[in-house]
């Protein structure tokens, strides 16, 4: 049976709910064929994500990492190729960090690839009729933050056997619904149906 790590972020910003955490809590309460499931909540603080996600990495020894985060703006389900070395916001955290021209890994590289099949993971989305893409660019916000710090990690301490994937979902209909502009929306039932695929593909 192979150990799935799925996380989500809490609230943050003026959104009062986040549909990763929505997700993460839905699905820890079921089942997956031949998949043990664990699933941590993370902070919206930079460095803090990375440390939890460590902690529960040790705990759990998983076979495949999956991060969920929201991005407000997204269209679709948004497959993260590439975690850059940077730190640099206009936003604060829910710590009221709010770094600028910082790297995450002084001595890092530049960039790091997420390990899942991104090409693959992508067509059988598509494939099931779930608007997706391939992102090549995380921001520079936590989910960034997450996804290098938690790859350097993984690399420096010779763990580059646990896949690590990171996927940007888009606002829930009932977020969208209280925005007084337009925002694109997928039901939850729509992007848990695109995680269960991510996960198949991929372990």
């Amino acid at each position: 049976m192979k150990k799935v790590l799925l996380t989500g972020f809490v609230p943050f910003g003026k959104d009062k709910i986040n549909p990763a955490l929505e997700l993460i809590k839905k699905m820890a309460k079921e089942e997956i064929p031949d998949v043990a499931l664990t699933t941590t909540r993370l902070p919206v603080v930079f460095g803090e994500a990375i440390t939890e996600l460590i902690s529960s990495i040790e705990k759990t020894k998983p076979n495949l990492i999956l991060s969920l985060g929201q991005a407000a703006g997204r269209m679709v389900v948004s497959i993260e190729r590439i975690g850059l070395n940077m730190n640099d916001t206009d936003y604060a955290d829910n710590a009221k960090n709010k770094p600028r021209d910082e790297l995450i890994a002084a001595n890092g590289p530049a960039a790091y690839f997420t390990t899942i099949d991104v090409r693959k993971t992508y067509q059988e989305i598509k494939k099931a009729g779930i608007p997706v893409c391939i992102s090549n660019s995380a921001g520079t916000y936590v989910c960034n933050n997450l996804i290098y710090g938690v790859l350097h990690h993984l690399t420096n301490n010779n763990q580059n056997h646990i896949k690590y994937g990171f996927i940007h979902i888009p606002y829930l209909p009932s977020q969208a619904a209280e925005k007084t502009k337009p925002f694109a929306s997928l039901p939850l039932e729509i992007i848990e149906k695109a995680v269960r695929i991510t996960i198949n593909v991929n372990i």
